[in-house]
């Protein structure tokens, strides 16, 4: 089924060309101690993020940001998640703020798949979407089992065009039942149709990343654990292992990421926490807001995005992300 929506053209998607008129001029975070980085290893830090290097807000104003993703394409943007607001959002250092779609379906996590179009997780419509570039949005995942799933949350995209996505109950829409028992990590190959389980023993499956190999997969439990669990992954499209990475005691993990040297970025009801690659926290970047998920991007992938609360930061830093 095709659903078109309110959005910017396909062609804008694609070159994210962004109009000078009208933009959000991005201003430095106040240097106060409760947004300064936090280091638990203060020369590892060091090597990621600069000395006095500034948290910036980019955009306020909001109702709840989620989600973000990068768009190389053209100058670059940033797509994100406006969850009530029930639309996805645009941000371009030339352009500003600027709608992109709406209504999203309470759209939540987005990534870009390896033909350049967007994979949106929707809330509202129980679904993963894919917009294509003639601007047309349809499903692309829907049921497991002819059940319907329970409102899928964060996804992302593996080199060989295999998608991988959450889905937890949070964004169930009111008076409709949840169909499917478990709360699930699933695998999708959308060259066969299949969609497989991957992981079924999560009590919130919520965001996820692979290491820069792929050869790891880091899923956040935003549940009563509070952790991070780190898989094998096969050449089959299954998992192996899920041992606890790292625990997050500030709230609990949302979205993450990693770094091209390993390095796992975790959002935290403080801010970003930092991991190494063996589990060890390196320190925190301290955000003023609730802080849901982040990406890496900037024109050479060393500036993290930040969803938090009403608003999206940034900062910038000496890694680039896989």
């Amino acid at each position: 089924m095709v659903v078109q929506g309110s959005f910017r053209t396909a062609g804008l998607l694609f070159a994210c060309l962004a109009a000078s008129a009208g933009g959000t001029r991005a201003e430095p975070v106040p240097a106060a101690p409760e947004h300064a980085k936090v280091t638990q290893d203060a020369a590892k830090l060091g090597t990621l993020i600069a000395p006095g290097a500034p948290l910036r807000k980019l955009a306020g104003g909001l109702k709840f940001t989620e989600g973000p993703v990068w768009l190389p394409f053209g100058g670059g943007c940033l797509i994100f998640s406006d969850i009530p607001g029930d639309e996805l959002k645009q941000w371009s250092a030339a352009g500003g703020l600027k709608s992109f779609r709406h209504p999203s379906h309470h759209a939540n996590g987005n990534a870009i798949d390896r033909a350049g179009r967007l994979i949106t997780c929707e809330h509202g419509g129980r679904r993963v979407s894919i917009l294509e570039k003639d601007g047309s949005v349809r499903t692309l995942i829907d049921r497991y089992e002819g059940k319907r799933l329970n409102s899928p949350n964060d996804v992302i995209v593996k080199s060989d065009g295999t998608i991988w996505f959450t889905d937890p109950p949070y964004g169930l829409p009111p008076n409709e039942a949840k169909e499917v028992e478990g709360n699930y990590v699933y695998c999708f190959d959308p060259g066969t149709g299949d969609l497989k389980v991957v992981a079924r023993d999560f009590d919130m499956p919520n965001g996820l990343c692979f290491s820069p190999d792929e050869e790891k997969l880091y899923v956040s439990d935003s549940g009563q654990s509070r952790q991070v669990r780190v898989f094998a992954v096969q050449s089959d499209h299954t998992l192996r292992g899920g041992a606890e990475f790292c625990r997050i005691e500030a709230g609990v993990p949302d979205g993450i990421r990693c770094d091209a040297r390993g390095d796992v970025y975790v959002s935290a009801a403080d801010g970003i926490h930092i991991f190494g690659p063996d589990g060890g926290m390196i320190g925190r970047v301290l955000v003023p807001e609730t802080t849901t998920n982040l990406c890496f991007g900037g024109a050479d992938g060393k500036t993290i995005f930040i969803t938090a609360g009403t608003s999206i930061y940034s900062i910038q830093v000496l890694v680039p992300g896989r």
